[in-house]
């Protein structure tokens, strides 16, 4: 259904070192792109094969019409997380870099009786979160 995510952010190179440590528990790697223009002005992480032929990535970057960052009312990116316990690494990787929590780890029966999930908001104000469906 998508092929990316892109979140704006004020500042690309805390917003690299953000999600370099936040994604390291959901063993999500940056993207190689190979173009020094893009690497300029965005960061992604996951999959960027082919020239971007073959995508699957979040991608951070400085917004395109040069205008101030800012986070949606209501937006939120959700990361799978295979162990539970990579959610709880993802939540306390987050709170170390700065971000702000929504909702600690913990289950969420009310979606499902195996949903376990954490929420942060990024330095940008984006919301995230990390979820497992795994016991």
């Amino acid at each position: 259904m998508l092929t990316y995510v892109y979140l704006g952010t004020g500042d690309l190179a805390r917003a690299i070192r953000f999600y370099d440590a936040v994604l390291a528990p959901l063993a999500m790697q940056r993207c190689v792109t190979h173009d020094p223009a893009w690497d300029r002005v965005a960061a992604g992480w996951g999959i960027y094969e082919q020239g971007g032929v073959r995508e699957l990535a979040l991608w951070v970057g400085l917004p395109f019409n040069q205008q101030p960052a800012s986070a949606g009312n209501g937006t939120m990116v959700a990361f799978r997380a295979t162990r539970r316990q990579q959610v709880d690494e993802f939540h306390a990787a987050a709170l170390a870099q700065g971000a702000l929590c929504e909702g600690p780890p913990g289950l969420r029966v009310h979606y499902g009786p195996d949903f376990y999930c954490a929420y942060v908001r990024d330095l940008d104000g984006n919301k995230l979160a990390a979820v497992c469906h795994a016991d």
